[in-house]
């Protein structure tokens, strides 16, 4: 067992965490406790922006769902008549300036989540000067910023924070890194406007989310079709995501025999990491396509979710992004 393996069974499982997790863990929680106050004492500055600011985050290391909340928050926003653009860190890339993407963007530049992003014809910005990148997004036109994986980044001012949670894992064993996955203390969450929870348990004053997909498209050519016409079919399923079980399960729970590739969060794509040789289709996440597309072969599916969302929940976003921006 490697040691990642090692700590994720003790995060999420009864297996206890190793002696040396427990100091690290008081050391850790020590400077996040001095960097949040440093901030509060304005020693560090949040600088505000002329435009409502929004940020998606977590608690949690590993995928809770935030690019595909942060997608269904873009589109629920220009359906209400606003003009969101989304700031990155783009992890994964090399960009290291702040950058507006253009219509083709280079993950290996740019981070694989920010081009999912830019793909639904939203303006995204990335650099790792977070003001200075959404700065970008203004001046292109956006009257909301939406901080994708922004949480405890607080050089960046916001007037909402969306905490988003995995209902099924939840929070582990409620420990701060590295003893458990917690990248902020517990008593975060009573600061965070809203907490929505994706998938799994919904706990009293969550807003519920659930991720659906369908269908499938093919990344030779970009065609659709069913996710049921695989069912029964055994296929290779890759994904190189903070949560990778969680692809997989959905995909079994569509009646498909799963052959298991997972790969560290986002992980470079190489021909040998997919060279299975058997003809099985490869199925894959919407965010591994992105860094995938280039090599593409006719069996290669992407499969696309979408999140789904109380619309009284996206009716007060609406309403409170408004209020904000007067």
């Amino acid at each position: 067992m490697t040691l990642a393996e090692r700590l994720e069974s003790a995060w999420y499982g009864t297996a206890p965490a190793p002696w040396w997790t427990g100091p690290l863990s008081w050391l850790y929680g020590g400077i996040v406790a001095l960097r949040r106050q440093l901030y509060r004492l304005g020693v560090l500055r949040s600088e505000r922006l002329p435009a409502p600011v929004i940020v998606i985050g977590n608690l949690s290391v590993g995928g809770t769902g935030k690019t595909p909340l942060t997608i269904a928050l873009v589109e629920a926003l220009r359906t209400r008549g606003l003009t969101p653009g989304v700031v990155s860190r783009g992890y994964g890339g090399t960009q290291t300036l702040p950058v507006l993407l253009d219509a083709s963007p280079d993950p290996a530049q740019v981070g694989d989540e920010p081009c999912l992003i830019r793909a639904s014809g939203v303006p995204v910005a990335v650099g790792r000067d977070r003001p200075a990148a959404a700065k970008l997004l203004i001046e292109a036109g956006c009257d909301v910023v939406i901080a994708d994986d922004g949480l405890q980044h607080y050089a960046l001012a916001r007037d909402l924070e969306i905490c988003v949670i995995d209902g099924v894992r939840r929070f582990g064993n409620g420990r701060l890194l590295p003893a458990g996955p917690l990248r902020e203390p517990m008593s975060r969450l009573e600061k965070v406007d809203y907490r929505v929870c994706n998938g799994g348990v919904v706990a009293p004053g969550d807003i519920p989310m659930e991720l659906r997909g369908a269908t499938v498209r093919a990344l030779f050519d970009d065609h659709a079709k069913p996710l049921s016409d695989f069912a029964g079919q055994t296929v290779h399923a890759v994904a190189a995501i903070g949560n990778p079980a969680r692809f997989f399960a959905s995909l079994r729970a569509q009646g498909l025999e799963v052959i298991e590739h997972p790969f560290a969060d986002h992980h470079a794509f190489t021909p040998v990491d997919l060279s299975f040789d058997d003809g099985k289709p490869v199925l894959m996440t919407e965010k591994d396509a992105v860094k995938c597309r280039a090599l593409a072969q006719a069996h290669w599916w992407s499969v696309p979710v979408r999140a789904v969302l109380p619309p009284a929940f996206l009716d007060d976003i609406e309403a409170r992004v408004r209020r904000a921006a007067h």
